[in-house]
């Protein structure tokens, strides 16, 4: 198992999100949602000072922190190039071990790890979203068409709207997921929207890949 240092105290975050049961409508595009394993996060400490790295004489010295906004909640996602207007929920890694999935029901809501990173706040915020469900497309059906320089928005419980650009997207395949490229801490304010790729199982009922988009805060 892979230990990622997103603060003080680590947590097994297997991220496994299958949406609606059963076999995807057919006119919906892409995946349910989510998935990766055997990834670890911190639970808290995502503070907003400055690291501190030791030097060669062995006293620290403080190293500045990336560009990023102090901790608040997320209560919008928009992202006009693909058409999202979404509200937010908060997921939590249940008991399982696995990361909760956004409620099947509303195919038009996006869930965040509450117990990391907020969207603006310094590290790797996790944004996950359906792309089908058992009736219809979801609210991350058109991700795959983000590009590097599209911009989208997060309105904040503070108030403010935090700005990110997309830097790429890539797929990974489920059993090869890259779990320290995804969900280790950052310097600077970063996002990952997530949701599933490739082709469907119909026997596992779940897809075989993940896109991933990673984008800054700007």
């Amino acid at each position: 198992m892979t230990a990622i240092f997103w603060g003080t105290a680590t947590l097994v975050l297997a991220v496994s999100l299958l949406g609606g049961r059963g076999d995807p409508p057919a006119d919906a595009r892409g995946p349910h949602a989510p998935h990766a394993t055997s990834a670890t996060a911190t639970a808290t400490a995502f503070a907003s000072s400055p690291v501190a790295s030791p030097t060669a004489s062995g006293s620290a010295k403080a190293r500045p922190a990336g560009k990023h906004l102090p901790r608040s909640a997320p209560t919008r996602l928009r992202i006009p190039d693909i058409d999202v207007d979404a509200p937010f929920t908060d997921l939590a890694v249940a008991a399982s071990g696995e990361l909760e999935a956004p409620p099947p029901d509303d195919t038009n809501l996006v869930g965040w790890f509450a117990d990391g990173a907020s969207p603006g706040e310094r590290g790797a915020s996790i944004i996950a979203g359906h792309v089908d469900t058992k009736i219809s497309a979801a609210v991350f059906a058109r991700l795959s068409e983000l590009e590097k320089g599209d911009r989208f928005e997060v309105k904040r419980a503070d108030g403010r709207k935090a700005e990110f650009v997309v830097d790429h997207a890539e797929s990974f395949a489920k059993n090869d997921f890259p779990d320290e490229r995804v969900y280790a801490d950052t310097d600077d304010a970063q996002v990952r929207l997530i949701t599933c790729a490739g082709d469907y199982d119909r026997k596992a009922k779940d897809y075989t890949e993940n896109l991933v988009v990673f984008a800054h805060l700007v």
